[in-house]
């Protein structure tokens, strides 16, 4: 069946096997990049599904067949979905840019930012139709193991275009249709810096501190979220993106209680001694703001301290 896919999958963690569960659903025919030859040509994935309030028994996984394409294989790709890590993104695709048919669409959903200014060039310079569109989504979703992910909570979707040829309607009419609570935006740059304000805020001082996000509606946080908030705002006015503090603010203390018992990726990431996205999160905000000749002290300490704490 691998020659009707034409959407594809680039990183099979939880998001990406999220996504590619709610596509299958909806009909559309949808596979894996693997790594390597050697990979098995379909994998069995199991999805646990969120459970409602009326759920008093042990909900089973629900196993399904994607087929994982190699490298080789992607003639008839007509939409890319990369789920990898920031730090990942420009290694794990640019190899592939050359595989892929001109026609091909580029879409990047995953936490930070950066890799889009890096990649857009890459694009661009193609001059064939090829276009990068991005995203971000606050679904909730747990890798419990290789092949088995548990949806853990519900959350908003948001796509838009970047720069190249824009997403066809059919696809992005599809993609609508399948992510529960979706939209697609006219301007997506602010959207992806109103998420990375609650990352840059939660992400770091959970990992420091080594605690549950809802620790930080504590006191003795707030000035050091303030400070985060302040710098980001201030660096992506410069950026030519006007963000409001006060909603800002609100939402990262909304999504500090609406998740109090969950511990973020960063928290993880050092727990299980991974590296962790820092670079594309409290980095890029000080990268950005030496970009514009300006100073960002309060990022750039926790970008420093977490970065210390990873080696």
């Amino acid at each position: 069946m691998t020659h009707a896919v034409d959407i594809a999958i680039l990183g099979a963690g939880a998001v990406g096997q999220l996504i590619c569960r709610q596509l299958t659903v909806a009909g559309m025919n949808v596979g894996f990049i693997g790594r390597n030859a050697l990979e098995s040509s379909q994998q069995v994935l199991n999805f646990t599904p969120l459970a409602s309030a009326d759920d008093h028994q042990q909900i089973q996984a629900i196993p399904y067949s994607v087929p994982i394409l190699t490298a080789d294989a992607l003639d008839n790709i007509r939409l890319v979905i990369v789920c990898v890590k920031a730090y990942q993104v420009l290694d794990a695709l640019s190899p592939l840019l050359k595989q892929l048919p001109s026609q091909c669409h580029i879409l990047l959903l995953h936490n930070g930012m950066g890799p889009h200014l890096a990649l857009a060039p890459l694009i661009n310079a193609q001059a064939n139709g090829r276009g990068l569109s991005l995203g971000t989504t606050s679904q909730g979703v747990l890798r419990q193991a290789p092949w088995l992910i548990k949806q853990t909570g519900q959350g908003l979707t948001q796509l838009g275009h970047f720069t190249g040829a824009e997403l066809t309607k059919h696809y992005r009419n599809a993609l609508l249709a399948a992510i529960p609570s979706s939209e697609w935006v006219d301007a997506i740059v602010p959207c992806l810096w109103q998420k990375l304000a609650v990352n840059a805020a939660i992400n770091p001082l959970t990992a420091l501190y080594q605690c549950p996000n809802g620790k930080l509606a504590e006191p003795d946080f707030s000035e050091m979220i303030k400070g985060i908030l302040d710098e980001l705002v201030m660096v992506a006015a410069h950026d030519g993106v006007s963000l409001d503090q006060s909603f800002l603010h609100d939402r990262v203390y909304q999504v500090i209680r609406l998740t109090a018992g969950n511990f973020s990726s960063m928290h993880q990431d050092i727990a299980h001694q991974r590296r962790t996205e820092i670079d594309q999160i409290n980095g890029y905000i000080c990268e950005r703001a030496q970009a514009h000749g300006l100073s960002a002290p309060v990022n750039a300490e926790l970008w420093a301290r977490v970065k210390q704490l990873a080696v």
